[in-house]
């Protein structure tokens, strides 16, 4: 099977679908606490960057593609607009409303972990462009969910297995892309502590449970991806064998096998196709991982290939998967 890839083409298609629902604010699923009548606001007022994409964390993540793909491809043709968009939202007043609602207390679990990882992502991605005027910006509301990290992590005794946003895992290992571009070393080390404790005595997964009816990820896959991402290679491979050591003969063979999405206008269904997309990029991911002569290697780019196949026809069609799942796609092509 040929091996897909992000091209010229792709991110041009990527790019428009982003730009046509970063500013969509209806429909809408907010993630608000009503403290009072004062709180009943429409969510350009209490979010004026992250407004769009149907929900908050989508809009982050819609951004952190749309950031992506404009350096990859900086003469892309929505390349001016892509810019236009950032000097409009990555403003300091509209930042500080953002943080101001963080400020809140009913606002404490505001997200937990998924938009934590994903805004956590952005000001890594933004910090990665040789024009770092966006990345300032948005410094201080980064920050402030670096800070939540910090203060959650030593209270969090287990670990959040599901295959949606509650997923522990995915909170870790995207904050530690931010940790290493912002050279937040203690951060680092407490997100690397906090894999190991959670994760580290983890033995032959059975992935039992893969897929449920609304997953979005692999409990078993992000796991793995995520602590990839914090251990050094000498570590996790040998954490790794542990962990699936069936994975030559392709068990649990639930992980192998792409999901199946029976209706895309039903926005939990929906989530399997993102599934495939995510397990797509962590195959990837630990693929890349894997000794050059371990013949795991082409079981794991397999098993990407194909959940890619699958996921990639249907980004767009019906808003339910097309407000987020372009940003999976990226993840997974240019793992």
């Amino acid at each position: 099977m040929e091996r897909l890839s992000l091209t010229p083409d792709l991110a041009a298609r990527f790019a428009t679908i982003a730009l046509g629902h970063v500013r969509r604010e209806y429909p809408n699923k907010p993630d608000h606490v009503l403290a009072g009548p004062a709180d009943a606001q429409t969510p350009s007022a209490l979010h004026p960057v992250f407004y769009g994409s149907y929900d908050w964390h989508s809009c982050v993540h819609g951004y952190w593609m749309l950031g992506h793909l404009l350096r990859r491809f900086p003469a892309m043709p929505a390349a001016a607009e892509i810019r236009s968009l950032f000097d409009a939202q990555f403003v300091a007043d509209k930042v500080a409303v953002e943080c101001a609602y963080l400020a809140t207390p009913t606002a404490r679990g505001f997200k937990r972990p998924y938009g934590w990882a994903w805004l956590l992502k952005l000001a890594e991605e933004l910090n990665l462009h040789d024009d770092k005027r966006w990345a300032r910006t948005l410094a201080p509301l980064a920050e402030i969910f670096a800070q939540r990290f910090r203060d959650f992590l030593p209270l969090a005794t287990y670990p959040v297995r599901v295959g949606t946003h509650f997923n522990t895992a995915f909170g870790l290992r995207m904050a530690a892309d931010y940790a290493a571009a912002t050279t937040d070393v203690p951060l680092a080390e407490l997100l690397r502590d906090t894999g190991r404790r959670w994760y580290g005595a983890d033995v032959d997964c059975p992935a039992w449970g893969e897929p449920s009816g609304d997953d979005f990820q692999s409990s078993a896959l992000i796991e793995a991806e995520c602590m990839r991402r914090l251990l050094s290679a000498e570590e996790f491979l040998p954490w790794f064998d542990r962990f699936l050591p069936q994975l030559a003969q392709s068990q649990p063979a639930t992980l192998f096998r792409p999901a199946t999405v029976s209706d895309r206008s039903d926005g939990k269904i929906a989530h399997l196709d993102g599934l495939n997309l995510s397990r797509a990029w962590c195959w990837r991911s630990i693929a890349a991982a894997l000794p050059l002569d371990d013949p795991r290697q082409v079981v794991a780019e397999g098993a990407a290939e194909r959940h890619l196949a699958a996921g990639l026809p249907h980004i767009a069609g019906d808003y339910m998967g097309e407000h987020w799942l372009a940003s999976f796609a990226v993840l997974a092509l240019d793992a």
